[in-house]
């Protein structure tokens, strides 16, 4: 009995030699749940032989329009899917989707396709960096297609750069965002915007510091679900421990101070931004160079603090192009809904995302619930629940009030 009930996915493979990540990306639709249908090009099939991902599918694979023709293939495996996802994507691949050329399966059914797609592109960091690429790129993104920006790291041989196919389990959580929303034109497409995350560290020593208990997944998720609902998505992320998010520029901090430095930098051209980093309100006043020692019979000298930027306020204040939106957290232990109220007046954000933390509440977990305030007097409560779903909440109110939405 099959036991496959996910909605059908077609997984397009071209010719780079990212083919081979495409077989863990395979396994994760498959042990998802999902019925897959791979269409490889005549070049993947010089990587990856097709016994592979007929074994690994347990669907028959089919590479040319001539074959199964009374099946019509190149129409009919565009036309069921429910998202097709092309992994790796070659800059060769790219150019012919983005100008409607159809000679191989594998273009006939992106262009018979009127589900969600997915491109994830892979190549050397001069290619994905041509202006022809980047044209074509933007030519697809206006069309809806969610194409998720390549990772940074090694190439081909001793090359290093951005080019390199994004992790297979990342790129199957976009996929996964993809699907939960059901639509086929991604609502921030042609969008930036900026995501922090984590928690700053003031150092003491050089062994010491004052944090938190952030771990980042909050952020995490909501460059996650940005990306998958097709925005360029900047992440400043402040000591974690979490893989990159497929498709988003990670741009890692330690103190509040560098955060605020990365994050007006990425804000200059954004269209929105979200500070879900949990920011050290104080820093020491002075470091010490070398580690503070304690010494029998002595009290240690007591700790001085200085107030670090404000860095929500100083973005709600100063927009950097009109229309901006910025969204602000507050963590609260009492008195959660009047603290964020008065914070959110306080920071003049947009949005205010409020929920209760401790110990055993929000920090570090996978599920969270929090209330969305509103600078129009609007209250959205979300309820417990993944933390996707809160991310989901947070840009839904995003998109209403971005110009031209």
């Amino acid at each position: 009995m099959d036991e496959r009930v996910g909605p059908g996915v077609v997984l397009g493979v071209s010719g780079g030699i990212a083919a081979y990540k495409a077989c863990e990306l395979l396994r994760g639709f498959t042990e998802s749940g999902h019925d897959v249908r791979v269409v490889p090009t005549a070049s993947a099939l010089r990587f990856v032989g097709e016994a592979t991902w007929s074994a690994l599918s347990g669907n028959p694979v089919t590479t040319g329009v001539w074959e199964d023709v009374h099946e019509v293939p190149h129409v009919r495996i565009g036309q069921r899917a429910a998202l097709v996802v092309v992994a790796p994507a070659t800059a060769d691949l790219l150019a012919r989707a983005a100008h409607g050329i159809a000679d191989d399966l594998l273009t006939n059914t992106l262009l018979t396709a009127r589900c969600p797609v997915v491109f994830a592109p892979a190549m050397h960091t001069e290619m994905w960096e041509h202006p022809a690429t980047r044209e074509n790129v933007a030519t697809l993104r206006r069309r809806g297609c969610v194409v998720i920006e390549p990772a940074v790291g090694r190439l081909t041989g001793v090359d290093t750069g951005k080019g390199r196919l994004p992790d297979p389990g990342e790129i199957l959580e976009v996929c996964r965002r993809v699907l939960a929303r059901g639509v086929a034109a991604p609502d921030l497409a042609g969008r930036r915007v900026v995501v922090s995350a984590g928690g700053t560290r003031e150092p003491l020593d050089p062994v010491r510091f004052l944090g938190n208990r952030s771990s980042g997944r909050q952020g995490y998720a909501l460059a996650r679900t940005a990306a998958a609902r097709g925005a360029r998505v900047t992440l400043v992320a402040a000591n974690t421990a979490l893989p990159d998010p497929a498709g988003v520029d990670v741009v890692p901090v330690g103190t509040a101070v560098q955060l605020r430095e990365a994050v007006l930098k990425a804000a200059a051209d954004a269209d929105a931004v979200v500070m879900a980093a949990a920011v050290a309100d104080f820093r020491p006043s002075a470091y010490a160079e070398g580690k503070i020692k304690k010494r029998d019979g002595e009290e240690p000298e007591p700790l001085r603090l200085v107030r670090n930027p404000d860095v929500l306020a100083e973005l709600s204040a100063d927009r950097a192009r009109p229309g901006q939106v910025v969204v602000g957290f507050a963590a609260e232990t009492d008195d959660v809904l009047a603290n964020g109220r008065a914070k959110l007046a306080r920071k003049r954000c947009d949005l205010l995302v409020v929920n209760e933390v401790g110990e055993q509440r929000t920090f570090g977990a996978e599920e969270n619930e929090a209330v969305v305030l509103g600078a129009d007097g609007s209250e959205t409560p979300v309820p417990h629940g993944p933390k996707e779903a809160l991310a989901d909440t947070v840009w839904d109110l995003v998109v209403r009030r971005l110009p031209g939405a």
